[in-house]
């Protein structure tokens, strides 16, 4: 079989005054190159060069894509928690106001949860546009995941008694004059 540059002078496609320059310069090339240098090919280092950006590239959208499962498994995990443990607003009549972001929004509850709402005993948090009330506990586990996702949540006094408060079974009457 002959060389491709015997193949191409029989056909026609190049002449010999050509493919003499051309021997004489590969020549030239390989006399100029010191001893001992392996000759680098263009062709292969291009080669190289783009499988490694090619690389990077795919390692950083595998990265994008890992982050944004990330995210989604981590919203699945705060509307779950809210889901379970949301208080029923249902029999809510006193309105109870809060600010998200720079609006001020409105929620109906009932006169216990106003009283816990405002002592940080429950939270309100946000649920796509909705917003559901929920303890303070389970507002915690979701500001570990997301703070964003908890709207309103005041802090909780530390001469509240709570739920160990001793005088919890005693009433105050209406009528007590001090």
């Amino acid at each position: 079989m002959a060389s491709l540059q015997e193949q191409l002078l029989k056909a026609g496609l190049a002449d010999e005054k050509k493919a003499k320059s051309i021997r004489n310069e590969k020549r030239k090339q390989r006399k100029q190159q010191p001893k001992g240098a392996v000759q680098v090919n263009e062709a292969e280092e291009r080669a190289r060069q783009a499988r490694l950006e090619k690389a990077e590239r795919d390692r950083q959208l595998n990265l994008e894509r890992q982050k944004e499962a990330e995210k989604k498994a981590i919203q699945a995990q705060i509307r779950q928690l809210i889901e379970t443990n949301r208080l029923d607003r249902s029999r809510g009549e006193t309105s109870y106001q809060f600010v998200d972001g720079k609006k001020i929004k409105k929620i109906l509850v009932d006169d216990t949860m106003v009283d816990q709402l405002s002592r940080g005993r429950l939270a309100i948090v946000a649920i796509g546009d909705n917003y559901e009330v929920v303890p303070d506990k389970v507002a915690r586990k979701i500001m570990e995941r997301d703070e964003t996702a908890v709207t309103s949540m005041h802090d909780r006094k530390q001469d509240d008694a709570g739920e160990d408060d001793p005088y919890a079974g005693y009433e105050i009457p209406d009528d007590l004059m001090w």
